[in-house]
């Protein structure tokens, strides 16, 4: 990919923004960058891998599957480039992937390895600064959440519950979870969740199939 393509496409992410011509230029001349296409149904990268390389999604669509420590449930969704497939992973205590990724379409990728993006930080103050913005952000969103009004009727509980365990808060959701599990969840009986999931589903926000929920539209819960 030519150092223009190239220079196209980083001002897609958050990561560059803000970086003058000057340096995004040497950013694309002068950075080892990886570029590869995944196939639809093929693997980018497995739950519990070892994350050395931050992989920035610039064309196509991305299934990611989250789930949970006991494995009882989990979540997938379905995300569009451009996306940054979770760059906390790159750093931290656990520098391991949480989440298993599939092209859900055909895909393309630029990938930085580890040591280069330990370069680009030291090299622009930008680049450093809206790194640390990322990571920053994220602490402040889990910080803050023992602190947001607790739910007062189960429906937005429910809606808690799904909206917290999906990593972007919009779009297509589908929860692999049994009923009796969700219930155990939410501290309910498993006939209360039941009826107000049928009740959501008579609204028009979720379709409800044996051990399966699947959500159009998140951000419709959040306004319901």
């Amino acid at each position: 990919m030519a150092a223009l393509q190239i220079f196209d496409k980083l001002l897609q992410f958050p990561l560059f923004q803000g970086m003058s011509r000057d340096d995004l230029e040497l950013v694309a001349g002068h950075t080892r960058f990886g570029f590869s296409k995944v196939l639809q149904g093929k693997t980018v990268v497995k739950e519990g891998a070892a994350c050395t390389h931050l992989y920035f999604l610039i064309s196509g669509t991305i299934r990611v599957e989250s789930r949970s420590d006991d494995r009882s449930y989990r979540v997938v969704e379905k995300l569009q480039a451009p996306y940054i497939l979770q760059p906390e992973a790159i750093f931290g205590y656990n520098q391991r992937y949480t989440q298993t990724i599939v092209a859900q379409t055909d895909t393309s990728f630029i990938t930085i390895d580890k040591d280069e993006v330990v370069r680009l930080s030291e090299d622009f103050l930008v680049f450093r600064l809206n790194l640390l913005n990322i990571f920053a952000t994220q602490t402040q969103k889990l910080s803050h959440q023992p602190w947001r009004q607790c739910p007062t009727s189960l429906r937005e509980r429910i809606v808690r519950f799904l909206v917290l365990h999906c990593v972007y808060p919009a779009g297509p959701k589908t929860f692999h979870i049994l009923m009796n599990q969700l219930a155990n969840e939410l501290n309910d009986s498993r006939l209360n969740v039941s009826r107000a999931l049928n009740k959501m589903q008579h609204d028009g926000l979720l379709t409800l199939y044996r051990g399966r929920i699947e959500i159009a539209s998140l951000e419709r819960l959040l306004t319901a």
